[in-house]
């Protein structure tokens, strides 16, 4: 499995153009004072359905050829994905199985529901999830199409980083999010291609950091994945992601659930604008980190905005 290259990231952004929005890119007074760094938010939370997952689910649908997209596709999500290629398969007119553990969030098994996905119910496990869609692949013959782990995947969520640094072009950081690493690696192969001479770093969770201890280790960690609030960051890399992460990151930094809270919150506060707990990730390690950031021109991944209102983290704490 190899890694997309420029020129098939480029070929990615005219393929989803039709279907995805361009993303504004935003600035913050507040924020550029707090850190002394110029900063600009690359808004993914305004992407369909929410999140940047829609880029790499759209790009893998539209690359399908007739014959494969007649026999639908599949995927195991609960999360942003499972959104992004109901969405996504909607637009192509053609049939999406989205296995979903039980016990799911109802607003996000609505959602799916909503793009006329089928949902079909497992038991709450990785093992779970891989299996009932190994069946439907056997059985009816479907396109896996897996969040992150997909050199067509990685190639769609580059065109985040890559109308970013279109947008901006002479950043000297580029900050993202790390869960599977789809999004991290998409930043990655856009950003050193582009700016090689740009730091990229990736942030996490502290009480899920397996992507700063693997690419320590040099392997893989699976162990140690925490209840963090930013729950799209509960993932684990895959070879592909692990593997381009290892050769362009910088460095992972990671911060603690209080400070996710209060990035996600000032953020809202001073931005006007609606982000998940993992968007808020890499803002906060901009504010624990600001000597890493100050003077320095600032490209930073709102990676969604899909929040559950009736359970705001800084109401429930």
């Amino acid at each position: 499995m190899h890694p997309p290259d420029l020129n098939t990231i480029r070929a990615a952004a005219q393929r989803i153009a039709p279907f995805a929005h361009r993303t504004p890119v935003l600035t913050s007074r507040y924020f550029n004072d707090r850190t002394g760094a110029d900063i600009f938010f690359k808004c993914e939370n305004f992407q369909r359905v929410g999140a940047f997952k829609f880029r790499g689910a759209t790009n893998a649908v539209q690359a399908l050829s007739e014959q494969e997209a007649n026999r639908g596709v599949v995927t195991h999500s609960s999360g942003n994905h499972a959104q992004a290629l109901a969405a996504a398969a909607r637009e192509r007119g053609i049939s999406a199985t989205i296995v979903m553990p039980r016990g799911a969030p109802a607003v996000k098994r609505n959602a799916v529901a909503g793009y006329g996905a089928e949902i079909v119910e497992c038991e709450p496990t990785q093992a779970a999830r891989e299996a009932a869609a190994d069946e439907i692949v056997a059985r009816a013959g479907a396109n896996f199409i897996h969040p992150y782990e997909d050199p067509r995947v990685v190639a769609g969520a580059a065109t985040a980083s890559l109308e970013l640094v279109e947008e901006v072009p002479d950043l000297a950081i580029v900050v993202t999010p790390v869960g599977g690493g789809g999004l991290a690696s998409g930043t990655c192969l856009t950003v050193s291609a582009l700016l090689p001479q740009a730091k990229i770093i990736g942030t996490e969770p502290t009480l899920a950091d397996d992507a700063r201890r693997s690419l320590a280790a040099g392997q893989i960690q699976t162990d140690g994945i925490g209840p963090t609030i930013a729950d799209g960051l509960r993932t684990s890399l895959g070879p592909l992601t692990f593997s381009i992460l290892s050769r362009h990151l910088t460095e992972i930094l990671a911060v603690d659930e209080s400070e996710i809270v209060q990035a996600m919150k000032l953020v809202w506060e001073r931005m006007k604008i609606v982000i998940e707990p993992s968007s808020a990730v890499p803002v906060a390690v901009l504010l624990k980190y600001p000597d890493r950031f100050q003077g320095h021109r600032v490209g930073l991944i709102l990676s969604g905005g899909n929040v559950d209102l009736d359970a705001l983290p800084w109401l429930s704490r």
